[in-house]
């Protein structure tokens, strides 16, 4: 295993320096740049303009910006944001970890509801849990997550004024907007932390919905086929019970193909929280991105370019892993 872990983070490196150079070069194919829109202010000198293509090298070919850029990369460096002029870490660090947070949740939340419904849907074929089960499913990958979300919030805020109005209160309401509560850096480190989590619920859900109506879906189909299977008669016939053939014998080779996908769903979340993001003002990826696309704060789009792909293909390697320890008849040699 560690032979191959060791060849997996080998070929990870030209992987790494491809990803790297196609953003880098698709960057450049925009029209214009962040210094070029300065230019265009009555109030900026030239010299200043001067001095901002010298400072960021965009008075070089691309081949030595990337090269530069490059350079700064391996030592840790992603470097200067052309809008705020700080390190591009320090500008993107917070809206990289918030998004992180909401899609380890939804991850999380994915998984501990995908495989019970999908194990129910298989056990109790064609009844009216299976059927409302595949509803649900139908519903959650046919509907966009965004549009979800602003119906979550509309009937969340009828709810908080149909709680309001006759009982008087609305705490057992989820937030719809916002990552904290007002006065958050006042409180102490745990009511901290149950306040994002709180605040989570409700955009993680939405985030995770089609995830897990895809998930609960495949799970059924590959449930179905394995209790059908002869090994599963075999078990049976040796007086196993139901609880061990199907969580012991059935379930785990079904949840192969999930794990073989654990590599594309950490970034795939970070994606489809795009517009969940927006929609619900969660400060993350997403929002940063686009004013930093509109501002053509190249370094910060690449930024968030670099750790995608190392989100990517470290969670490719960890599935990879996985699977060597879910089936024992996978080997790495």
């Amino acid at each position: 295993m560690l032979p191959y872990i060791i060849r997996r983070f080998i070929h990870l490196i030209p992987t790494f320096v491809g990803a790297t150079l196609l953003a880098f070069l698709v960057s450049q194919l925009v029209p214009g740049d962040f210094v070029s829109q300065r230019a265009l202010e009555p109030n900026v000198r030239q010299e200043t303009i001067d001095r901002m293509r010298s400072q960021f090298a965009l008075d070089q070919p691309i081949m030595v910006q990337y090269v530069r850029w490059m350079g700064n990369l391996v030592q840790g460096n992603l470097g200067l944001s052309f809008s705020s002029n700080q390190p591009v870490m320090n500008v993107i660090r917070r809206p990289v970890q918030n998004s992180i947070y909401l899609a380890l949740f939804a991850v999380v939340l994915l998984y501990m509801m995908a495989i019970p419904l999908g194990v129910f849907a298989a056990v109790r074929q064609y009844t009216f849990g299976d059927q409302a089960i595949s509803a649900f499913s139908y519903f959650g990958l046919a509907i966009p997550n965004f549009f979800f979300a602003q119906v979550l919030i509309l009937g969340i805020f009828l709810f908080r004024g149909f709680t309001r109005e006759h009982f008087g209160y609305t705490q057992l309401v989820f937030p719809v907007a916002g990552m904290t509560s007002n006065g958050w850096e006042q409180f102490t480190p745990w009511r901290q932390f149950w306040d994002i989590m709180w605040h989570m619920v409700v955009p993680g859900f939405v985030v995770a919905t089609s995830g897990i109506a895809g998930f609960t879906r495949v799970l059924r189909g590959q449930m179905i086929e394995y209790l059908g299977s002869d090994f599963i008669r075999t078990a049976r016939a040796k007086g196993l019970g139901d609880r061990s053939v199907t969580y012991k014998h059935a379930l785990r080779p079904a949840v192969i193909p999930f794990i073989a996908g654990i590599g594309g769903i950490l970034p795939s979340l970070l994606g489809g929280a795009g517009l969940v993001e927006i929609v619900m003002a969660w400060p993350g990826i997403v929002p940063r991105l686009l004013e930093a696309i509109t501002r053509q704060d190249i370094y910060v789009v690449l930024g968030f370019v670099v750790i995608t792909s190392l989100l990517l293909m470290i969670g490719n390697l960890i599935s990879d892993i996985l699977l060597a320890v879910v089936d024992p008849r996978i080997r790495f040699t």
